[in-house]
């Protein structure tokens, strides 16, 4: 698809659905230690001494990986820090949970990497072997005393401290981070202060260490990079870049774009604007799934053309003038390259229905049709091309991933690939790392008196991302129907509200109608909604506001008023959900779990 874009039609305008989440982690990266992907593998985060993880609804989100945690948790000893604003399964089974306020990670952060600084608790040879920049990155932490991080993020000055010293004793640390940090307007500074903190504490070149912004779609970490964005080819390499665009011109016959192009959020400011007259999309649900979906739906009505591409009418084709019907991927071959930065092949199980395609034939056919000649007769042919103009996947072949076995970038053209990112014999891409100074932002929307509650949203276990697939599954859709709201006992209490009652939920940007769930996971004037619905989407409810390094929008940025309705419905949970009516792991314990017993029927 980027190549059609940039070769065919001339155009650097390409960006995929990582903008929406882990833009800001990658950015992060970028800017301290030079690739955006995992340090390690999932085998790593697993043999930590110390796993640290920050806005992330683990168990739920990414539960294979959690299953990893939580055994070495339970049985090996590993220590668990959580940072979150809702007390899920993770925060439960961790020797420490943080409720910062919403918004303040880098304010933590920092203050706790100060005080290693200022209590010579760094690891001072890592720095001076492997980092640059200390002295700036020094003064940078000058406002993070303890006290300012307890007063802003609410946070007792014993806790941090009691924070700061297991991670300066640990002999190793994993940090996992995902939304609850990317989905700020301070999303790529937060994710710099993650690395910064690693760097400082020598958690980088060895095994169970680093940096992991866990992907939470199975090929986003291969969209990326694979050039679908607007300022990097394959590889990441910069689309202005006078060498790197003479080989692929060279390699391609054409003249490419010299300059970024636009991003998914630019996009649709230029549509409003009238500069942006078409869009072809594939595989993507972007009108339920990019904020402010008001704002987004109006712009795709103003298209002149626009073309979807997905295998089964997506609340976006409504929009579309022309549906082109895809594959599926049992029904296609291909790669992909999973959060631990993992390539794996796709094996072709049936064949595609009658009427549909792969989405790289399709891609062919409409490159020919413009102009192009292009003559791939199957995916390795794309890799092979992608390998010999992409140094971080020179050695990838298909012939190499045949048999189940996978690799992990950056491939050297021998085969060798690189499961630890940052070795002695695999450097930092400038020979060093950089403490890169941040700064912090506060959250663009906070509560007031007409809009007095704060919004977070995220992910179920039983449903992938809105829900477009699984609600298509039965069983699924059984065991969870629909959305809902969760609200604090207190609240609950406050404003009369038990569980099924309908509420109305009203943002600066639209509203949404939606039952209640009363849980201690959320507390105070905090709400959660998961964005499991294309009937009632979260999306109504959030603003324009961004990240600027990255224009990933700031979704837990979001203040709303609460409407009680004379309706009450039943629980939004049914009983065959897991959640109803079961205690959950307490705290660095684990507790008996009675409707495992074979003898436990659930209650009438």
């Amino acid at each position: 698809m980027q190549k059609l874009a940039r070769a065919v039609i001339g155009t650097n305008n390409v960006d995929n659905c990582s903008r929406y989440c882990q833009a800001p982690a990658t950015m992060g990266l970028f800017r301290t230690v030079g690739y955006g992907g995992d340090s390690g593998s999932i085998a790593d985060i697993e043999q930590a001494a110390l796993v640290v993880i920050i806005g992330s609804n683990t168990a739920e989100s990414h539960p294979v990986l959690a299953t990893r945690v939580k055994q070495a948790h339970k049985l090996r000893g590993q220590q668990l820090i959580v940072a979150d604003r809702r007390e899920h399964e993770m925060a439960r089974r961790a020797d420490v949970f943080l409720r910062p306020n919403p918004g303040t990670d880098l304010v933590w952060l920092s203050a706790i990497s100060r005080y290693l600084l200022d209590n010579g608790l760094a690891h001072t040879g890592f720095l001076q072997r492997w980092v640059n920049g200390l002295e700036a990155y020094r003064k940078s932490l000058e406002p993070f005393t303890l006290e300012v991080a307890s007063r802003v993020c609410g946070l007792s000055v014993e806790t941090l401290k009691r924070v700061a010293h297991m991670i300066a004793a640990a002999d190793s640390v994993c940090i996992l981070w995902a939304m609850g940090v990317t989905q700020h307007v301070n999303g790529s500074d937060t994710s710099t202060a993650i690395s910064n903190l690693l760097l400082l504490t020598g958690n980088y070149m060895r095994p169970g260490t680093g940096a992991y912004p866990l992907r939470g779609h199975n090929n986003v970490q291969g969209a990326s990079d694979h050039g679908s964005m607007p300022n990097v080819l394959p590889g990441y390499q910069s689309v202005d870049d006078p060498e790197v665009r003479a080989r692929f011109e060279a390699a391609w016959q054409v003249a490419l774009p010299t300059t970024p192009g636009l991003d998914n959020h630019e996009m649709v400011d230029a549509i409003h604007q009238g500069k942006l007259k078409a869009m072809y999309l594939f595989g993507e649900e972007i009108e339920d799934v990019d904020a402010n979906t008001n704002y987004v739906g109006g712009a795709l009505e103003k298209l002149d053309f626009f073309v979807v591409q997905d295998i089964f009418l997506s609340e976006t084709s409504r929009y579309a003038d022309v549906v082109l019907p895809a594959s599926p991927s049992l029904e296609k071959e291909g790669t992909f390259t999973s959060t631990e930065r993992r390539i794996q092949r796709l094996y072709r199980v049936f064949e595609p229905l009658e009427g549909s395609r792969p989405d790289w034939q399709i891609i062919q056919e409409v490159a020919n049709r413009l102009g192009a000649r292009w003559h791939y007769e199957h995916p390795s042919e794309i890799m092979r091309e992608i390998a010999a103009l992409t140094p971080l996947f020179a050695g990838v072949s298909y012939e190499r991933l045949e048999g189940y076995r996978s690799l992990q970038w950056p491939v050297a053209a021998d085969g060798t690939d690189e499961p630890l990112l940052y070795t002695e014999r695999f450097h930092f891409p400038d020979g060093k790392a950089r403490l890169f100074p941040v700064s912090w932002t506060e959250p663009s929307l906070r509560p007031d008196t007409e809009f007095d509650l704060r919004l977070n949203n995220g992910r179920l276990l039983e449903h992938f991302h809105e829900g477009n697939l699984t609600y298509r599954s039965e069983g699924i859709r059984s065991r969870t129907p629909d959305t809902f709201v969760e609200i604090s006992p207190e609240l609950a209490g406050e404003r009369g509200i038990q569980d099924g009652t309908w509420v109305q939920l009203t943002s600066r940007y639209g509203q949404v109608r939606v039952r209640a769930l009363i849980t201690d996971r959320v507390r105070g004037k905090d709400l959660y909604m998961p964005m499991n619905s294309t009937e009632r989407p979260v999306n109504r409810l959030t603003g324009n506001q961004i990240d600027p390094a990255t224009d990933t929008p700031a979704y837990k940025d979001a203040v709303v008023a609460m409407r009680v309705l004379p309706e009450i419905g039943e629980s939004p949970l049914p009983r065959v959900n897991h959640r109803f009516g079961h205690p959950t792991p307490q705290r660095g314990v684990e507790v008996e779990r009675k409707w495992q017993r074979p003898d436990y029927r659930l209650p009438e």
